[in-house]
């Protein structure tokens, strides 16, 4: 195997495990925000009168 062969080979791999991983984490963080997701904004206290 040449080098070029090699340094193409590893380029793919590794590009391919990145984008990978990066659309499991996108599944997981998407589901966890399904199981629990955020709390509702709390509405502003209204103004004391004077």
């Amino acid at each position: 195997m040449s080098n070029l062969t090699f340094g193409l080979t590893l380029l793919i791999v590794g590009m391919g495990g990145t984008l990978l991983t990066l659309w499991l984490l996108t599944l997981l963080i998407r589901g966890l925000t399904t199981l629990l997701p955020p709390p509702p904004p709390e509405a502003p206290a209204p103004a004391p009168k004077p």
